[in-house]
């Protein structure tokens, strides 16, 4: 492909870079990355200058500096721009990386196989629209989620992608502002993340595993194996989109019994 020399990144071409930066691990952020080489050909750039320009992005990234890990130093003033405006604004960030995408006449590009469960209500939206609207956001959180946590178990590292589900910390039907939001997910294997979900496990301020007093009654060996040992143990953190500790606390006195 013949790279665009010398002609400056446009707002448009970060902030699709700033869409794919979000849902690849950073570890991944490489010129022999398929989503890169995808993002290239749609923005008439080649892998390697669009790699470099998810290094910048990776400059401004806190989580990624607290591992000491350092993106790139060749920032420019708009890469700063784009961050800030998104950043903490992840729905507008897929909203308007599908619109740009919709007027350079290109589907997703990281589009998945998989379908996900939709909600069966909406608001303010015709059907179409929301389910339109729903799927994307879906698609984002999840892979966003699942990128944070390098596709592992945030409780036991259980690491068979397809049987890890990005969930939600705080449901959609308790706070919809949130549903796209990559901090109020976790990365789960099928059985923590119903356990999760049914309030037998939580994560305190000290992002430690906490389990319900409800357990005692289950004298098992796969209770033991399964839930039990999880007891006291460190939350995996993620390499970004760290939960936000008001979302946690939100869990542990409103779902955990």
């Amino acid at each position: 492909m013949e790279e665009k020399y010398g002609t400056i990144w446009t707002k448009e071409e970060t902030t699709l870079a700033l869409f794919l930066y979000c849902q690849i691990p950073f570890a991944r952020t490489k010129r022999t990355e398929p989503a890169v080489q995808r993002l290239a050909s749609i923005i008439g750039r080649t892998p390697s200058a669009v790699a470099r320009k998810l290094g910048n992005l990776g400059a401004f990234d806190e989580r990624l500096t607290a591992q000491g890990i350092s993106g790139l130093s060749h920032t420019s003033h708009l890469d700063r721009e784009v961050w800030d405006h998104y950043n903490e604004k992840w729905e507008e960030l897929v909203v308007e990386s599908n619109e740009i995408l919709a007027r350079l006449k290109k589907g997703d590009p990281f589009a998945e196989d998989e379908e996900q469960s939709l909600p069966t209500k909406f608001s303010g939206v015709t059907d179409r629209e929301a389910t339109v609207r729903v799927r994307r956001g879906q698609r984002f959180f999840r892979r966003a989620v699942l990128a944070s946590y390098g596709g592992s178990c945030a409780f036991c590292g259980f690491d068979l992608p397809e049987l890890v589900i990005a969930g939600h910390i705080i449901p959609w039907a308790v706070r919809e502002d949130l549903r796209v939001e990559p901090r109020n997910g976790l990365a789960l294997c099928a059985i923590h993340d119903r356990a999760y979900d049914r309030g037998y496990v939580t994560v305190d301020s000290d992002l430690r595993l906490k389990l319900s007093p409800r357990l005692h009654s289950y004298q098992s060996q796969a209770v033991d194996s399964m839930l039990r040992v999880l007891e006291g143990r460190l939350l995996l953190l993620p390499s970004r989109f760290l939960p936000e500790p008001e979302y946690l606390l939100w869990h542990l006195e409103s779902v955990f019994r």
